[in-house]
């Protein structure tokens, strides 16, 4: 296995917390009126670019619920 990030526990605590908001704002998303959508989807967009980059710092196939 490959080097786990320094702050690892801070960065996994981090994935699971912006995984769960993610999937909040999904459902959310599905529930929401037509002017709320853009800034729904911007929130994911953001959250899912943090995760990428927290997925980048771990070895591969670390985070296999994808």
């Amino acid at each position: 296995m490959s080097k786990l990030p320094e702050k690892f526990p801070e960065y996994l605590i981090m994935y699971k917390t912006l995984s769960k908001k993610v999937k909040e704002l999904k459902v959310k998303k599905e529930n929401t009126q037509e002017n709320e959508i853009d800034e729904i989807q911007l929130k994911i967009h953001n959250y899912q670019n943090e995760l990428n980059k927290i997925e980048k710092m771990f070895p591969d196939n670390f985070f296999d619920n994808k």
